[in-house]
């Protein structure tokens, strides 16, 4: 999987989880609550469809199943992973920025891995700043060793729009980022995501460079 497109799945996991309504005015919090995310290539081809269900919560955490799909269905990887409620919002697991296909590939190997969380506020408003999020992975192939460093800088809230996915119609705000992805060279790029009360994120676009679109994705399947 190319770097570019390997960035928007692993975040995409991210920002696509259920949380709690206690915690969160962005997210639901209910087991069995299911969402889809389908990935684009840059020639708006399906590149990878990944499904979500909650499967347990508590009062301040959900756990969340995710199994990852290529082009023609054929199921690549599944994973799971934990989000917490912290400080009026969400805070993200560092383990949640990387998408069940790396894990598969490195199931076999000693990993480590550490970071910051990503945080997303309730009260996100036009202009509001966000905190940075890294994640650092170290990979021990026998001898072997592997990095790969990925952070998230410039984060803030850029507007308000209405967008319409095969999922429905939703008033989101938008939240544009610096992305970074090191590993044997250095890959910069933006990105936009589109944010929905009670849903979730419901649409992302990632740039190069020149500005061009490299990869996007959308949510094609909600259900409660």
């Amino acid at each position: 999987m190319k770097p570019t497109c390997m960035l928007t799945v692993l975040f995409l996991i991210i920002f696509t989880i259920g949380i709690a309504q206690e915690c969160s005015d962005f997210y639901p919090f209910e087991e069995g609550t299911s969402f889809q995310i389908t990935s684009y290539s840059r020639k708006g081809k399906t590149a990878a469809v990944t499904d979500y269900t909650i499967t347990e919560t508590s009062a301040s955490s959900a756990t969340v199943k995710s199994t990852l799909k290529d082009d023609k269905g054929e199921v690549l990887s599944d994973g799971e992973f934990v989000i917490h409620c912290k400080n009026n919002g969400v805070s993200m697991d560092v383990k949640s920025l990387l998408n069940p296909q790396l894990f598969d590939q490195f199931k076999d190997f000693k990993t480590d891995i550490s970071g910051t969380d990503i945080i997303i506020p309730n009260d996100l408003s036009v202009g509001m700043a966000l905190p940075d999020a890294t994640m650092n992975m170290a990979v021990d192939m026998g001898g072997i060793s592997m990095k790969m460093d990925v952070s998230l800088t410039d984060r803030k809230v850029i507007g308000e729009e209405s967008v319409t996915t095969p999922a429905g119609t939703f008033d989101c705000y938008i939240i544009s980022y610096t992305s970074n992805i090191k590993m044997g060279m250095n890959r910069t790029g933006t990105a936009k995501q589109w944010f929905a009360k009670g849903v979730g994120m419901v649409k992302q676009e990632d740039y190069n460079k020149k500005g061009k679109i490299t990869s996007s994705s959308e949510l094609t399947k909600f259900s409660r």
